[in-house]
């Protein structure tokens, strides 16, 4: 009897491993701390760069970083602050540079890399929030403009960590366009670039993720019609 107890026992405790493994492998993980290769660099770079409070400012990711605002839009005045692979945690980290220049205006895209590192949806909103609230307290005089996520477009095959995720991007688009309620200025750019299958347009990316020219154009013509540049 004690045997078959033993036994028992020594089951119940197996399985109980099991599943305890089981569950651990269910949990996503993912980092905080990670930031991109040049970041250091790249940081360093724009803190040594001169500051104006009539700077518009363009704040996020590679989607960001890859094109010449200033020229884009004819705006001299236009500051990029992209930075490839970064993550809201990143842009947190470096936001004071930001908000030490006091820039007439803010242009914040970001958090599909957060998407792509599983990062939680409510961790991405939160930190939004914390964004828009330190540019309040640190600069009150600066208008704050939050873009809606891109689509991507897995036919690239490219990037398959932001595959496949679109509930995701969908999730944070709508909680950002609640950011209007709180006097912040949601810039929609989602529906800009959307085809019939709600993908990115295959015809303004180079690697469903990423944008060339003709994607930027279709993001200034937007923001030139909308006004976004010229009202203060």
């Amino acid at each position: 009897m004690k045997a078959f107890f033993n036994k028992l026992l020594f089951f119940a405790f197996v399985f109980v491993l099991l599943n305890f493994n089981w569950a651990q492998a269910q949990i996503v993980k993912w980092d905080s701390t990670y930031r991109p290769g040049k970041y250091v660099e790249l940081v360093a770079k724009f803190k040594a760069d001169q500051k104006s409070k009539k700077d518009f400012v363009f704040l996020g990711n590679s989607i960001t970083a890859g094109t010449d605002w200033a020229k884009l839009l004819d705006l001299p005045q236009a500051k990029n602050r992209g930075i490839s692979g970064d993550i809201t945690f990143g842009v947190l980290e470096r936001l004071q540079d930001v908000i030490d220049g006091k820039p007439a205006k803010v242009f914040i895209l970001i958090g599909i890399n957060d998407i792509s590192r599983n990062i939680p949806d409510s961790v991405i909103l939160r930190n939004y929030k914390s964004i828009i609230s330190q540019i309040r307290k640190g600069s009150k005089k600066t208008h704050i403009y939050f873009n809606t996520l891109l689509p991507v477009n897995s036919a690239f095959e490219k990037f398959k960590n932001h595959y496949g995720k679109d509930e995701h991007i969908l999730w944070l688009n709508d909680q950002i366009r609640k950011f209007a309620a709180k006097n912040v200025t949601v810039i929609d750019l989602y529906p800009n670039f959307i085809d019939q299958d709600k993908h990115l347009r295959a015809e303004l990316t180079k690697d469903g993720l990423h944008l060339i020219p003709a994607g930027y154009q279709v993001w200034a013509d937007f923001l030139k019609k909308s006004g976004y540049l010229t009202e203060r």
